[in-house]
């Protein structure tokens, strides 16, 4: 479902700032993993996401999606074929449009607007079912603006129209890096529940180890812009925090991981 070949992606080139973000990633993804991805500051995981999504252009190399190469399209043509959660809750909703409004947005993109009625009850029942997995009361809130939500229900909303038109992949950008600990597990219970479901092949960066192992069939480390670990199977299943820094260390070199890795 995802395919990337030997990216190089470089920042600031040719100056005292030059940057080499990628060095030749390569990662292959099946219809319906679920890969996580963790490393320290300057890592390469961002930009590893925004190339993928199309916010940059690799400098090198290919990327296709469900066997299209999207190398050099644009990032709103991409948008057909990705869903993304970002880390600010306040990006992917429309703040002054309400719940069932922004959720008849979702089911809309990539189809052509017609003059017909703008949601049908059939529709506002279909959501209401759906905003039940979430686990949040939002179901009975259908004509609630989204600007009064919370961080937590605007992001799980979010997660919901991302993943409304089944997407072939789902980027999840440090999506719970802004929310207190015990709405974070609820988004991403919810967001368990969700890839499950629809069996989304799915991309999420973290920065937080525990949730990086206890989430998704396969792991992968980065390190200056390169990939230094990949786990996945049995060897995922039994691995532990302190399993996941002694190979940080053997990676880096070094025994001290980054705050966030140990914090987030």
């Amino acid at each position: 479902m995802l395919d990337i070949q030997a990216i190089h992606k470089t920042f600031n080139a040719g100056t005292v700032n030059e940057k080499a973000a990628l060095r030749g990633v390569s990662l292959h993804l099946d219809e319906g993993d679920f890969v996580t991805v963790i490393g320290g500051n300057g890592a390469g995981k961002s930009t590893l996401l925004n190339t993928v999504a199309g916010t940059y252009f690799p400098d090198e190399g290919s990327i296709t999606i469900g066997g299209v190469d999207v190398t050099r399209l644009p990032e709103h043509k991409r948008a057909k074929y990705i869903g993304r959660v970002f880390q600010d809750p306040m990006t992917g909703t429309a703040a002054t449009m309400q719940i069932e409004e922004n959720l008849a947005l979702a089911k809309r993109r990539g189809s052509r607007r017609t003059l017909r009625r703008g949601i049908t009850r059939a529709e506002r029942e279909e959501y209401r079912e759906l905003l039940k997995i979430l686990d949040l009361g939002l179901e009975d809130r259908l004509t609630a603006k989204v600007g009064l939500l919370s961080g937590g229900q605007r992001q799980a909303l979010t997660l919901l129209m991302a993943s409304l038109v089944k997407p072939k992949l789902l980027l999840l950008d440090e999506h719970t890096a802004a929310l207190d600990p015990k709405t974070a597990a609820k988004v991403l219970e919810a967001t368990e529940k969700i890839v499950q479901r629809d069996h989304l092949t799915t991309l999420m960066i973290t920065h937080n180890m525990r949730d990086a192992i206890d989430h998704g069939n396969r792991l992968i480390m980065m390190y200056e812009g390169q990939i230094a670990l990949d786990i996945s199977g049995e060897e995922k299943k039994k691995l532990t925090v302190e399993d996941l820094l002694a190979k940080f260390g053997q990676v880096t070199g070094s025994s001290e991981a980054d705050d966030k890795l140990l914090l987030g």
